[in-house]
C-alpha cells in the first residue's frame, strides 16, 4: 500500500469521530480552508505549493497528502513540486531533505490515484 493511502486510512476514523464531537470547529475550519485556497492574486496552484512547503516544514504527513492531492487537481506539475521542495530544503536544512521527498512521493501517488480514477476517454 502507498504511504499516502496509509496516512489517509490512519486519519479517517479519528477524523470522523472528532468531527462528531466538535462539528462547528471542523465546519469552520473547512470554511477557512476553502476561503484561504480560493484563487485571488495567488492562483490555487501557488497556494497549494505554499501549503506543501509549510507541511514539509511542520513535518505533517496528513497535510502533505492532502495538499499534494489538491495540487494535482489544480494542475501543479511534478517539477513545480520539486522546486517547492527545494525551497523547503533551503529554509529547513536537513529535515527538508527528509520531508521533501515524502511530499514528492505523495504527489506521485496522487497522480497515480487520480489517473486511475479518471473516466476513460
Amino acid at each position: 500500500m502507498d504511504h499516502s493511502h496509509e496516512v489517509r486510512e490512519e486519519l479517517s476514523t479519528p477524523a470522523i469521530a472528532l468531527r462528531g464531537l466538535i462539528p462547528e470547529v471542523m465546519r469552520s475550519y473547512g470554511e477557512l480552508s476553502r476561503a484561504a485556497m480560493t484563487p485571488g492574486e495567488l492562483s490555487s496552484a501557488t497556494k497549494e505549493l505554499l501549503a506543501i512547503v509549510i507541511a514539509i516544514t511542520r513535518e505533517c504527513d496528513g497535510c502533505i497528502v492532502s495538499h499534494t492531492r489538491s495540487a494535482v487537481r489544480v494542475g501543479v506539475t511534478r517539477q513545480a513540486i520539486a522546486e517547492a521542495v527545494g525551497v523547503a530544503i533551503l529554509m529547513n536544512g536537513g529535515p527538508g531533505t527528509v520531508w521533501g521527498p515524502r511530499a514528492l512521493r505523495s504527489y506521485d501517488e496522487a497522480v497515480s490515484d487520480i489517473m486511475r480514477d479518471a473516466p476513460p476517454g
